[in-house]
C-alpha cells in the first residue's frame, strides 16, 4: 500500500433487515492514498453493497450488524446525514455502472455538472462555467460549449461515461469509488475511459476503489485487488501475485473462465454457403424539421458476407459500427434499400416461411425478449408453433427435451423468467433458438451482460450445441476475447463497412488495418500456468 491509509473498512458486516441474513460478511481492506484497488466476484457476491455503505447508500432493507467503516480516522458509520452529505462528491466521488440512470434526463449537462459546485464549493458562475468548460475538455469532449446546452440522451454511452467521470473528478475528490464503470462499454471505449479516469485520478492524487467483475481490467490499472464470493473476502494481495499464484479454489475458478482461444476447425469452404448478403445497404429516414426534413442517414454501405455450413461468423465492431443492423437484417427485422440475402443459394424471399423457420435469433437481453407471463416450458414450445409434422404431444416432448439440452431440466419448466438468473434466462432464449433445430443462428452479444463464470459456461454450452446440431452462426459481439473462443472466421466493421475479414486466427494474429490493431490492443493474451494463474499480456504492445 502507498502512502498513508485513506480508507480502513473493518470486520464489516451487513445483514437483510426482515430476516437477518448476512449478505457481506467481516470484510476487511484498506485503500491508501493515491492508490488503486480493486474489488472483484460475481453477481450478488457482495461487493457493490460493501463499497455504498462506505457512504451511507445502502438499500433500505440491509443495516449495518457489525465492524467499522473510517475514512480519514473518522467513523462514518456515525456520521450524521448532513455530514455524510458534506463526504459525498466532496471528499468521496461516485461513478456508477449505467451513466444514463446517474444523470437526469430533464437537465441539461451544464446544469447537472455545476450542481455539485454550487454545494460543495464557494466559486462564482464564471469560475464554475470556465472550471466545466476545462474538465470537458480534459475528458475528450470536442465541443464542451455546445455539450453544456445539451441533454444526456444526445451522447453515446462511453461519452455519457466521460461526462459523469467529469462531473465527479471536478470536485477533486480524494477517494473515487467507480462501479463497473465501463461494464456496458465497447472494449475500445472502455480503455479509453479508463485510461482517462487512471490519468485524471493522477493528476488529482486520488485514490480509486474499483469495483467490477472484469478481472483483465482490474489486472491492467490496480496495484492490488479483493476477491469476494457470497459476501466474505476469499482473498486479497497484490495484483501480480495473485494473477500468478492464486491461493483460493474460487479465485482460480474466476481466472480459468476467462476465454481462451480454441483450436481452429476444418470446415468444407467449397459448398454453397448458408446465408449470403450482396451489397446491402439500410437507411434510416431523417427527421423531419420545421422547415426541411434532414438527410437519410446511411447506416451499411453496400456489406457483403457469406456464412459457410456449419460455420461461426463472427461480426465485431464498436458501438455504431453497423453490425447488429446487418444481423437485424439478414434477420429480416430490418429491411434493406439496397441489395440481396440468399439462402442455400436462392433469394431468401422464394420460400420466406422456410426461411423464417430456418432462421433464428438470440438477442443480448433475454429479460426483455422472454414474455413474463409465460412459463419456461411455454417459452419454448411456442418457438415450435409453426413447425410442421408436431402435435401437441410433440411438442411438448421436444421443449423439455431442449431444456435438458441446455441445462434447466426438472422444476424450472413450471418457472417464470423472473425466477431465473441472467445466465439461466439466457440458456432459456438459446433453447427456444435452437428447439426448431435451424440451420442458421443470428447471436446478438449473447453473454454481454453475464459475469464471467456464467459467461463461461454459456460460451461452452454455445459450442457443444454448435457441434451436435451443426447449424451455422453469425455471432455478434463487441467483446473480442469471447470471439476469439467461438470463431472460426472473423469480419471487422466500422461505420456500415467491412474493414477486415478472414481466418480467426489470421485476424488476431497478423492484423493488418489500423482499426483492427485498436480494437485487438483493448484486449489481453492469456495464458493459463501451472499454479492455476494466468500470464496477461495486452496485445501488440512491445
Amino acid at each position: 500500500m502507498t502512502g498513508s491509509s485513506l480508507l480502513s473498512v473493518r470486520d464489516l458486516s451487513l445483514a437483510v433487515a426482515h430476516n437477518g441474513n448476512q449478505v457481506v460478511k467481516n470484510v476487511s481492506f484498506d485503500v491508501g492514498a493515491g492508490e488503486i484497488v480493486g474489488i472483484v466476484g460475481e453477481s450478488g457476491s457482495g461487493k457493490t453493497l460493501a463499497t455504498r455503505a462506505i457512504i451511507g447508500l445502502m438499500p433500505p432493507a440491509v443495516r449495518h450488524v457489525g465492524g467499522t467503516i473510517s475514512y480519514r480516522g473518522r467513523d462514518v458509520l456515525s456520521l450524521k446525514d448532513r455530514d455524510l452529505r458534506r463526504l459525498r462528491g466532496g471528499e468521496i466521488g461516485v461513478v456508477f455502472q449505467e451513466p444514463m440512470t446517474s444523470l437526469n434526463p430533464s437537465m441539461t449537462i451544464g446544469r447537472q455538472l455545476e450542481e455539485g459546485l454550487i454545494l460543495h464549493t464557494k466559486k462564482s458562475a464564471d469560475e464554475r462555467r470556465a472550471d466545466i468548460l476545462d474538465m470537458l475538455k480534459r475528458v475528450g469532449l470536442s465541443e464542451p460549449e455546445r455539450a453544456l446546452a445539451a441533454y444526456p440522451h444526445e451522447f453515446s454511452g462511453g461519452m455519457r461515461q466521460r461526462i459523469m467521470l467529469a462531473s465527479v473528478m471536478l470536485l477533486k475528490p480524494a477517494l473515487l469509488i467507480a462501479d463497473e464503470p465501463t461494464t456496458a462499454l465497447d472494449a475500445v471505449v472502455q480503455r479509453d475511459v479508463m485510461e482517462l479516469m487512471v490519468e485524471l485520478t493522477k493528476a488529482e492524487g486520488t485514490a480509486v476503489l474499483l469495483i467490477s467483475h472484469d478481472l483483465p481490467m482490474v489486472a491492467r490499472y490496480t496495484n492490488r485487488f479483493v476477491v469476494m464470493e457470497k459476501g466474505v473476502i476469499v482473498e486479497q494481495g497484490t495484483t501480480e501475485d495473485i494473477l500468478s499464484a492464486p491461493e483460493h479454489p474460487y479465485t482460480r475458478k474466476l481466472l480459468s473462465s476467462l476465454p481462451f482461444r480454441a483450436a481452429p476447425r476444418k470446415l468444407d469452404m467449397s459448398r454453397t454457403p448458408m446465408v449470403s448478403a450482396r451489397n446491402i445497404v439500410v437507411e434510416y429516414p431523417g427527421r423531419k424539421g420545421l422547415f426541411r426534413k434532414q438527410a437519410p442517414k446511411r447506416a451499411l454501405h453496400g456489406v457483403s458476407v457469406d456464412i459457410h455450413v456449419g460455420e461461426v461468423v463472427a461480426l465485431v465492431g464498436g458501438s455504431g459500427s453497423g453490425k447488429t443492423t446487418l444481423g437485424r437484417t439478414i434477420a429480416g427485422l430490418v429491411q434493406q434499400a439496397e441489395g440481396e440475402i440468399l439462402f442455400q443459394g436462392r433469394e431468401r424471399s422464394a420460400d420466406w416461411r422456410d426461411y423464417r423457420l430456418n432462421c433464428q435469433m438470440v438477442f443480448q437481453d433475454p429479460y426483455s425478449s422472454l414474455d413474463p407471463r409465460m412459463t419456461i416450458q411455454a417459452l419454448v414450445e411456442e418457438a415450435l408453433r409453426l413447425v410442421p409434422d408436431l402435435d401437441g404431444a410433440a411438442k411438448r416432448k421436444r421443449a423439455l427435451e431442449t431444456l435438458d439440452e441446455v441445462g434447466l431440466g426438472g422444476d424450472f419448466a413450471n418457472r417464470y423468467p423472473h425466477e431465473l438468473s441472467g445466465g439461466q434466462r439466457q440458456r432459456v432464449a438459446i433453447a427456444r433458438a435452437i428447439a426448431r433445430r435451424p440451420k442458421f443462428l443470428i447471436a446478438d452479444e449473447p453473454v454481454s451482460a453475464l459475469d464471467v463464470t456464467v459467461r463461461a459456461q454459456v460460451l461452452e454450452l454455445f459450442s457443444d450445441l454448435q457441434k451436435r446440431y451443426g447449424f451455422s452462426c453469425l455471432f455478434i459481439s463487441h467483446d473480442l476475447g469471447v470471439v476469439e473462443q467461438v470463431a472460426d472466421r472473423v469480419i471487422v466493421m466500422q461505420d456500415g463497412r467491412i474493414v477486415e475479414q478472414g481466418d480467426r486466427d489470421r485476424i488476431f494474429d497478423q492484423p493488418q488495418e489500423a482499426y483492427t490493431r485498436k480494437l485487438l490492443s483493448a484486449i489481453p493474451a492469456l495464458d493459463l500456468n501451472q499454479t492455476g494463474g494466468v500470464t496477461l499480456k495486452w496485445r501488440l504492445e512491445a
